[in-house]
């Protein structure tokens, strides 16, 4: 079977044929880490896990970039207002988009470049392309280096504009440019109201470089001149990916074979985002589910597809999952586990294979387990085994299997919840033993209950309100 994907550069399905045989090269463009991550951010984190997890499955050897923007104006801003030097914001911010990456089981990128990382790769595909004739330094004294995008012919061709219909650039002071629609490169240093750290050495005086050359100078370096898929959110199609194109290929770099964009989450019909207040963190959706309810929830819709948020949905998608849970947990007591086997449901494999087709593959799987219960009614434990196996493989893929170790942590799976239940339970007996053992003054029995509870690292307090206990 062949993989095929929606190319929204051609507009077209196209089938996977990557660079060279055997091996892909993905580029993701990763997150500015300005803000707390909500549900609409690590949507395309969630989806482009999904796509290296099936390319694996299919056998390819994947090489996965999804890069961090560690400095851009929002960042500056954002910190001054918060008292903060711009780099712990973006520290503080960074550590918080891992945790949510971690609660919702979005394998680790194979790298993951922040952007004040590579300024020296920037610099040197800036004066690549100044000495092609495609950028310029701005003569207004400023600093700032622009490409000029009348200088490329295919200009807008990714989005399918001209330049024409273009509104103007918003990324830097339109004084120094040649045209309006002339994107920033580097940025000059404005000491007046920019910290000393935020400004790197260069040909041009110091500063920081654009938002858009960064992911060129980073695909470049990890994947080379020419990979085979870059991906992102839809709102990034223009300008940033529309610009990333342009300054790669005037560079003389063949840049991306094939374009992916995931669509929005959208809450009372506008994109999710901090600025329209409507965002819904990671921490404070995990406190009403696990992680790996709402990893399904996002899974189980297509890639491409916009999602109106809301808690009614996201019930019952958490009713599904637990659904195929209670089967597998059945299945397993039946036979006495369940061991490892492949994907035998061709319905998944045609779903999966075009473009990703989620919401089919997660039909499959359900009616994959509506079989298993029938074999589980009838107690046909050799049909079962095979049945329930695939079930796991195709959750597997997804990123949804419930043994999966990545759910045991907090806020994670069924078997970290599971385990905080054992663990509470015991600790409350031991407790009213304590207690029992203190009303009948055996303080003796008391006094090594408490150091059996403190050995494993249980701590107590004895308060008015009866004894806390919590974990060292």
């Amino acid at each position: 079977m062949t993989f095929r994907l929606y190319d929204t550069a051609t507009r077209e399905v196209r089938d996977f044929v990557p660079l060279e045989e055997g091996k892909a090269g993905l580029y993701v463009c990763g997150l500015t880490v300005q803000s707390e991550p909500h549900v609409g951010h690590v949507r395309s984190g969630v989806n482009f896990d999904v796509l290296q997890r099936w390319l694996r499955h299919l056998g390819y050897d994947v090489t996965f970039i999804r890069n961090v923007t560690d400095i851009d104006d929002k960042i500056l801003l954002k910190s001054a207002d918060q008292g903060l030097e711009w780099y712990e914001l973006a520290y503080r911010m960074k550590r918080q988009l891992d945790q949510a990456y971690d609660d919702l089981n979005v394998a680790p990128p194979t790298y993951e470049p922040a952007a004040t990382g590579h300024v020296p790769e920037m610099i040197v595909l800036i004066e690549e392309l100044i000495a092609k004739g495609h950028a310029y330094a701005a003569d207004d004294g400023s600093g700032d280096v622009y490409f000029d995008v009348r200088s490329w012919p295919q200009y807008g061709e990714l989005t399918r504009q001209g330049i024409d219909d273009m509104a103007a650039a918003e990324d830097a002071d339109p004084r120094g440019k040649h045209d309006p629609r002339d994107f920033a490169l580097w940025k000059g240093w404005k000491k007046d109201s920019e910290p000393e750290t935020a400004a790197w050495p260069s040909p041009w005086g110091p500063g920081r470089p654009g938002w858009h050359i960064e992911c060129s100078a980073m695909a470049g370096k990890y994947l080379g001149p020419a990979f085979d898929i870059h991906g992102g959110g839809v709102d990034l199609r223009f300008p940033h990916h529309e610009n990333e194109q342009a300054q790669s290929r005037a560079a003389g770099r063949p840049f991306a074979t094939y374009w992916m964009h995931n669509a929005w989450i959208t809450t009372a019909g506008e994109k999710m985002s901090k600025s329209l207040g409507n965002s819904l963190t990671i921490p404070a959706v995990l406190q009403r589910y696990r992680g790996i309810e709402l990893r399904y929830y996002l899974v189980a819709a297509h890639y491409r597809s916009h999602v109106e948020f809301s808690f009614e949905a996201l019930d019952e998608a958490a009713a599904g999952f637990r659904r195929i849970e209670n089967f597998l947990d059945r299945a397993a007591d039946l036979l006495g586990g369940i061991g490892g086997g492949g994907i035998a449901c061709a319905d998944f494999l045609n779903a999966m294979n075009d473009d990703l087709g989620t919401p089919a593959a997660v039909a499959a799987i359900h009616e994959v387990v509506r079989e298993g219960n029938k074999l589980l009614a009838a107690g046909d434990s050799p049909a079962l085994r095979g049945n329930a196996a695939s079930v796991v493989a195709m959750l597997d893929v997804l990123g949804l299997d419930p043994a999966d170790p990545a759910w045991s942590s907090p806020g994670g799976g069924r078997t970290a919840e599971r385990l905080e239940t054992v663990v509470a339970g015991l600790v409350s007996d031991l407790l009213a033993q304590r207690e029992k053992a203190r009303a009948d003054r055996d303080f003796v029995s008391a006094d090594a209950i408490r150091d059996r509870l403190h050995a494993v690292g249980v701590q107590l307090e004895d308060t008015p309100d009866g004894p806390k206990w919590s974990i060292d």
